[in-house]
């Protein structure tokens, strides 16, 4: 290691944390990951990292279902809606915007 690599330059950004910041559990579902995490021989970090990520998972076909509709409803396609919504660009559209943009069934485009 060099000193440029210990020492950043103080012009370049820190990089953003990334990690997720979830509030309290209830008391009974806090009860539920830690035994949960025991049985399984991991920590509770460790284990509901896992939770959420299987719960994705699982949810899958219903996300991708959700956006297309939300792309059909503002006539774009699906891989211009999922870069906007990851790239934080995605716009929710107000009720009176929603007059004149019309979901258009059966068009799998």
């Amino acid at each position: 290691m060099n000193a440029v690599e210990l020492n950043p330059r103080k012009d370049e950004m820190p990089r953003k944390d990334e990690r997720l910041a979830i509030p309290s559990l209830g008391e009974y579902d806090n009860d539920l990951l830690t035994v949960d995490a025991w049985v399984s021989g991991r920590t509770k970090v460790v284990q509901a990292q896992s939770l959420l990520c299987s719960q994705l998972q699982e949810r899958d076909t219903l996300i991708r279902q959700r956006v297309e509709y939300l792309a059909k409803k503002r006539g774009i396609s699906f891989d211009e809606m999922w870069e906007q919504i990851l790239n934080g660009t995605a716009q929710k559209i107000t009720p009176g915007e929603s007059e004149g943009l019309e979901y258009k069934a059966g068009d799998n485009s």
